[in-house]
């Protein structure tokens, strides 16, 4: 059972990112209802002219891409890597960017990515640097990935996600002590889950055509965290 809550968790994310996509970003109800109907109870493909147009009914916008990418890291390394998760951005998300919205994939880049980029890619900043003054919530979305691997130590959840938002989001409303959309974010995921942080092989099932041939998450020890590292005591095993 607290597997299944810690994958619902996860992919309850994405699916909801995907019902999202084709009614994203409209501020006229009216015109929201006229074209997506009363109810979203389907995926829809963006209308021409809206954001993400171009997408296809079913696919992520670029900040599920992201959690996917995040979870992705987890999955292979078994606790949560910064070295990792800013390789793979590095290698897999900034060359298909160009710092404006409508670039990259998902068909948008949110303002806090497209910061990083700059700060990284244009001026050639650490890691430790680039994070800008978007006042957003897309660290929020991809803490749901930390909190099911620490469910059980509330401490670790708030290391390991206070260090990865900061890393793109260096705004006060979301870097402050429990920020409202980070905070509001992990009660909902802890009173859904109040998990065991051995989700690593059901993930992988679950997930399994997203995970490379190969990629398990590999048992781990507690350990004293380290820069750029947090480790939690209960193994992930695949």
């Amino acid at each position: 059972m607290i597997q299944q809550r810690a994958a619902g968790a996860i992919m309850g994310a994405l699916i909801g990112d995907a019902l999202g996509l084709g009614c994203h970003w409209y501020y006229d109800l009216d015109e929201m209802r006229r074209d997506c109907g009363a109810w979203v109870d389907g995926y829809l493909t963006p209308r021409p002219g809206r954001y993400h147009e171009g997408m296809r009914a079913g696919e992520p916008s670029q900040s599920a891409i992201l959690l996917r990418m995040l979870l992705h890291s987890v999955l292979a390394h078994g606790e949560y890597s910064e070295a990792d998760f800013t390789r793979r951005l590095d290698e897999d998300l900034f060359p298909q960017l160009d710092g404006t919205p409508f670039c990259g994939p998902g068909g948008y880049t949110n303002q806090s990515i497209r910061e990083a980029w700059r700060r990284r890619v244009r001026e050639g900043r650490s890691w430790q640097d680039c994070a800008g003054h978007a006042d957003t919530t897309e660290g929020a979305e991809r803490a749901i990935v930390l909190a099911a691997l620490h469910a059980r130590r509330p401490r670790r959840v708030a290391e390991a996600v206070s260090s990865h938002v900061a890393l793109t989001q260096g705004d006060e409303a979301i870097t402050s002590p429990c920020p409202p959309p980070i905070g509001n974010v992990l009660l909902e995921v802890y009173r859904s889950l109040e998990m065991h942080a051995t989700l690593g092989r059901y993930l992988e099932d679950f997930t399994g055509s997203w995970i490379a041939p190969g990629a398990g998450a590999r048992s781990f020890r507690e350990k004293v965290p380290s820069p750029g590292r947090v480790r939690d005591s209960p193994s992930i095993s695949a």
